[in-house]
C-alpha cells in the first residue's frame, strides 16, 4: 500500500495573465497540432513518442544535412531507442550556424562578465567564426571524429567558443566542473580516453586567483592518453609549462579558418560524455547524441521557460553541471542570447546576480534553491534595491523548495508578476522530468506535471500507479531523444542503475506524489529517504519544518539507524547571523518538525554546523552528511566545494 503525503500543499500563489498564456510558445503548439490543452498533447505525446518529437524538430527548424527515414526504432528495447535514424546532421547546424548565416547574424549570442567585472560578448556571426578557427586549431593537433576533449575551463567565453569547436570536429567532449581537484580532472580524463585537454591558467573567486593550469598538469600527469593541453589566458600570471605538449589558445585559434566547415555526422553519433558522481565506484559518465541532448534542452527550454530569440537566458550554473551545456546549446537552439558569469553570487557584495540581471537586461533567470537560501540570509535590502523589471522568467533546479525561500524568490525577486519554473531531471534526463508552465497556474514548491513530450507516472512498490497524496517512486514510462545512451563503457551499470526495477520502466530515484488539483512533488532522492517506523520521509520536508523558524537559513536531514524505529531523524542547522546556538533551540527546532509532520517523526538530534557541503552549484550532498555521520567511506567528493563542511560534521558525530 502506497503512504500518505505527509504535508499540507500550499494554495495556488500566481495566476499567469492572459496576455502571457496567449504568446507562450506552448500556446502556439498546441494550436499548430489542434490540440485543446497540455492534458491532450500529453495524452498523444504519450501515445506517439514519434509523431511528438518529428512535431518539435519542425516547430524549432531542426536542420538535417540528409533527411532522416525512421523519427524512432525500439527494436532493440527501451533502454536502447535509436532517434532520427538514416538522418545526418551536427549540433551546430541548429545552434549556432543557421543563425550566424541567417537574420541573427549579429544579435548577442553570448555575454560574459567576470567576478572582477570584464566584459565580452560574442554576436552569433563572431562565435561562429571563433568556433571555425577554433576547430581548426583543434584539427591541426589531430583531434578528428569520435576524439575526447577534455575541458576544464570557467564559466568564459571560451568555454561556448571549445563547445561548438569540438561539435564541429565530430568530436566528443567531458566538461568538468571549475572546482575540480586534480584527482576528480585525472579520472574523467582517463575513463574518456581524452587526448587534449582544454583548459585555463585559472579564474577568480571571492576576489582570489584560483590556479588552474597547476591542477591540470597534475591531472594530466595521471591521463597518459591526454597529448595536448591547450591554455585560456585569463588571469595572465606566470603558470608551469610544458614544451611541445602546451599551447596558448591564441596559438591554436591562429592556426583555423573562420569559415572552415562543419563536419556532417549521423543523427546518434555522440557528442557530449558528462559525469555524474556516484556513492560508490568510478563517476558515471552519461553519453549523449549530436540530436538528443541539444534538441532536448531547446524544446524544454521553449515550452516550460517560454524562451525566445528576443530573450536574455542567465542560468548560475557551471559548465561542468549538466544545466551549462544545456543552458548554451537550448539557448542557442532557439537563437537565444546566453549569459555566463564566473564568480560568486554574493561577491563583492550580496547584490552580484541582481545587479547582474539589471545591467545586462536579463530576462530569463535560473538558480538552485540552495543559492536562493544563502542570498536570502543577507538584508533584502540587497535586492530591492534593483529594479529586476527585464525579468519575465524565473527558474529553478537542482533539489527541493521549502517554502519559505520559494516565496522569497518570487516576492522579492519576481515582485509577485514572474512565474518560476520549478524543473527537475538530470544529467541522463539533458533536461526535465517535471516542470512548472509559464501558461497555468501555480503552487509554492510544486509543478504543473511532466514536461511535455515525457510520459510519466508515480509508481508504487509493485509498480502500479499511485492514486493523489500518495507517495511512490517516479518513473518515465516512454523513450525521448535527449536520454542517454548509456554509460561510457559501463553498459551493465547504466541497466542497473536506471532499468532493474521494473521491466520496461526507468525509475529516476526520487520520491513523488501529486495532491487533489493536480499539482506534482518531489520529495527527495530515493536514497535521501528516511524511513522512521515504517514511515517514508523526504528530507524535503523536515527540511522545509526548520527552515521555516526564523533562527534557521539551511537544513540537512538524514536518516540513521534506530533499534526500534528502523530510523530516526538527525538534523543539521545553519543559523542565521545574529542567532545563537543553545540546548534551548535544539528543542524548539524537534518541536517545529513534530508540530508540522507528527511526534513520531520528531528529529533525534539537531546539529548546529557552520556550513553544509554542497557543489559548485549549491546542492547540498546529503548522501556525503550521512556517510560522514556514520563514520563511513562518503563516495566521490570530487564535486564538493567546500569540503571542510565534512570536517564539521565529524566534530558532531556520535563517538
Amino acid at each position: 500500500m502506497a503512504e500518505a503525503l505527509s504535508f499540507q500543499p500550499e494554495p495556488v500563489a500566481f495566476v499567469p495573465p492572459a496576455e502571457l498564456v496567449q504568446h507562450a510558445n506552448l500556446t502556439r503548439f498546441l494550436a499548430t497540432w489542434e490540440l485543446k490543452d497540455r492534458q491532450a498533447l500529453e495524452r498523444r505525446a504519450r501515445e506517439d513518442p514519434a509523431w511528438f518529437w518529428e512535431a518539435v524538430v519542425q516547430d524549432l527548424g531542426w536542420r538535417f544535412e540528409t533527411p532522416y527515414e525512421t523519427t524512432l526504432d525500439l527494436s532493440a528495447g527501451p533502454a536502447w531507442p535509436r532517434w532520427f535514424v538514416g538522418g545526418t546532421t551536427n549540433l551546430a547546424l541548429s545552434c549556432l550556424d543557421r543563425h550566424a548565416t541567417g537574420a541573427l547574424r549579429n544579435q548577442l549570442a553570448v555575454i560574459w562578465e567576470g567576478e572582477d567585472g570584464a566584459v565580452q560578448k560574442l554576436t552569433y556571426r563572431e562565435l561562429y567564426e571563433e568556433a571555425n578557427r577554433l576547430a581548426g586549431g583543434l584539427a591541426a593537433l589531430g583531434v578528428g571524429p569520435g576524439d575526447v576533449v577534455g575541458l576544464f575551463l570557467p564559466m568564459t567565453v571560451e568555454a561556448v567558443v571549445a563547445t561548438y569547436a569540438v561539435a564541429k570536429l565530430g568530436a566528443v567532449y567531458v566538461p568538468m566542473f571549475s572546482g575540480y581537484g586534480a584527482p576528480a580532472v585525472a579520472t574523467r580524463l582517463r575513463d574518456a580516453g581524452a587526448t587534449v585537454l582544454v583548459t585555463a591558467d585559472g579564474f577568480l573567486r571571492r576576489g582570489r586567483p584560483v590556479p588552474m593550469k597547476a591542477v591540470a598538469d597534475e591531472a594530466v600527469a595521471a591521463a597518459p592518453t591526454v597529448r595536448h593541453v591547450v591554455v585560456v589566458r585569463r588571469l595572465g600570471q606566470a603558470i608551469p609549462w610544458t614544451a611541445g605538449r602546451d599551447r596558448w589558445w591564441e596559438e591554436v585559434r591562429a592556426a583555423g579558418d573562420p569559415a572552415r566547415p562543419t563536419a556532417i555526422v549521423p543523427s546518434e553519433t555522440p557528442f557530449l560524455v558528462i559525469y555524474t558522481s556516484g556513492t560508490t565506484g568510478r563517476p558515471k559518465g552519461a553519453v549523449h547524441t549530436h540530436v538528443g541532448f541539444p534538441l532536448k534542452a531547446a524544446q524544454d527550454l521553449a515550452h516550460c521557460f517560454d524562451l525566445k530569440p528576443s530573450d536574455t537566458l542567465f542560468w548560475f550554473t557551471d559548465m561542468g553541471w549538466m544545466m551549462g551545456p544545456w543552458a548554451v546549446l537550448g539557448g542557442g537552439a532557439i537563437g537565444a542570447t546566453v549569459m555566463l558569469y564566473e564568480g560568486s553570487p554574493d561577491w563583492p557584495a550580496p547584490d552580484r546576480l541582481w545587479d547582474l540581471v539589471d545591467r545586462h537586461g536579463v530576462t530569463v533567470f535560473g538558480i538552485s534553491p540552495t543559492a536562493i537560501r544563502s542570498l536570502m540570509a543577507q538584508d533584502v535590502d540587497w535586492v530591492r534595491r534593483h529594479r529586476l523589471t527585464s525579468l519575465r522568467i524565473l527558474g529553478s533546479t537542482g533539489e527541493p523548495w521549502n517554502p519559505e525561500p520559494w516565496w522569497w524568490y518570487f516576492r522579492e525577486v519576481g515582485r509577485e508578476r514572474c512565474p518560476i519554473i520549478n524543473y527537475s531531471g538530470g544529467t541522463e534526463i539533458a533536461g526535465g522530468i517535471l516542470t512548472s508552465l509559464p501558461t497555468e497556474p501555480q503552487k509554492p514548491c510544486a509543478f504543473n506535471g511532466p514536461v511535455p513530450g515525457m510520459a510519466v507516472d508515480i509508481l508504487n512498490d509493485a509498480g502500479a500507479p499511485v492514486g493523489p497524496e500518495e507517495v511512490g517512486e517516479l518513473a518515465i514510462l516512454g523513450p525521448w531523444p535527449g536520454m542517454t545512451r548509456g554509460f561510457w563503457q559501463d553498459r551493465e551499470r547504466y541497466l542497473e542503475t536506471y532499468w532493474s526495477r521494473f521491466d520496461g520502466v526507468w525509475v529516476h530515484g526520487d520520491w513523488a506524489a501529486r495532491d487533489r488539483d493536480g499539482f506534482w512533488y518531489i520529495l527527495g532522492r530515493s536514497d535521501d529517504t528516511i524511513k522512521v517506523a515504517g514511515k517514508r520521509l523526504g528530507p524535503a520536508e523536515v527540511e522545509s519544518a526548520l527552515v521555516g523558524h526564523p533562527a534557521v537559513r539551511e537544513a540537512a536531514a538524514i536518516g540513521v539507524p534506530h533499534p526500534v524505529k528502523g530510523e530516526s531523524v538527525v538534523a543539521f542547522v545553519v543559523l542565521k547571523p545574529g542567532a545563537e546556538a543553545t540546548a534551548a533551540l535544539e528543542e524548539t527546532l524537534k518541536d517545529v518538525v513534530a508540530a508540522q509532520l507528527g511526534k513520531a517523526l520528531r528529529p533525534e538530534r539537531v546539529h548546529v554546523v557552520e556550513d553544509l557541503p554542497r557543489t559548485r552549484n549549491a546542492k547540498i550532498v546529503r548522501r556525503a552528511v550521512r556517510a560522514r555521520y556514520l563514520g563511513r567511506d562518503p563516495g566521490d567528493t570530487s564535486a564538493i566545494e567546500n569540503l571542510e563542511a565534512l570536517e564539521a560534521i565529524d566534530r558532531v558525530r556520535p563517538r
